[in-house]
């Protein structure tokens, strides 16, 4: 028989599997469809909905975007670092999925609309990626517990060398929606952080 713990344990699993699970699905759902419906009937099928810089119009995708690919390779790309990153950001606390989440798709959104060229597409979920990385990168710094300084550790050991993706790239590539994402993960540390020192004071 289960005890009360194992059965909290087992319970916040599932609801973080649940999670993540209902994100890929729909990232890979609207890459189906795009692929198979939209792109016959819409200029760039679904793609439209992302952030397209400095037009006003293009402020919707600060919604949408992170949930829109370029094809499946792009997708695939994406979908395991989100996975494991997404499920270390919720470690200590489901809800700071969902906190990060948000500031992350709103600076990075704000960030690639202002500084994307001109009438430029950005997709796809690796801002949330970034951001998730630099959330737990630097959560140890603001948190100052064991527990976080060991998660920074960790992640810089095993996702360190992807931070150069922030810096300007090939064509095709959204440094800035990888850079802004990054920093919106900071701002989540800082603020995370700074509420859970504040509740052990």
């Amino acid at each position: 028989m289960q005890s009360p713990d194992n059965r909290s344990i087992a319970s916040e699993l599932r609801l973080q599997a649940t999670i993540l699970g209902a994100f890929v699905a729909i990232f890979w759902g609207l890459e189906i469809a795009d692929q198979l419906v939209f792109q016959n009937l819409i200029r760039d099928g679904l793609d439209n909905f992302g952030i397209q810089s400095w037009r006003p119009s293009g402020v919707q995708g600060i919604l949408f975007a992170p949930f829109l690919h370029g094809g499946f390779g792009h997708l695939i790309a994406n979908t395991v670092p989100f996975v494991v990153l997404g499920w270390l950001v919720m470690l200590q606390a489901t809800q700071d999925f969902f906190i990060v989440t948000g500031i992350t798709m709103l600076i990075a959104g704000i960030g690639t609309w202002l500084f994307g060229a001109p009438g430029s597409i950005h997709i796809g979920a690796s801002s949330l990626v970034f951001g998730y990385l630099g959330f737990l990168l630097l959560r140890g710094y603001f948190e100052r517990n064991v527990t976080s300084i060991l998660m920074s550790i960790l992640v810089f050991s095993l996702y360190g060398g992807v931070i150069w993706g922030v810096f300007p790239q090939g064509p095709g590539i959204s440094w800035q929606g990888h850079l802004f994402g990054f920093i919106g993960g900071i701002l989540a540390a800082r603020w995370i952080g700074k509420a859970r020192r504040a509740l052990r004071d």
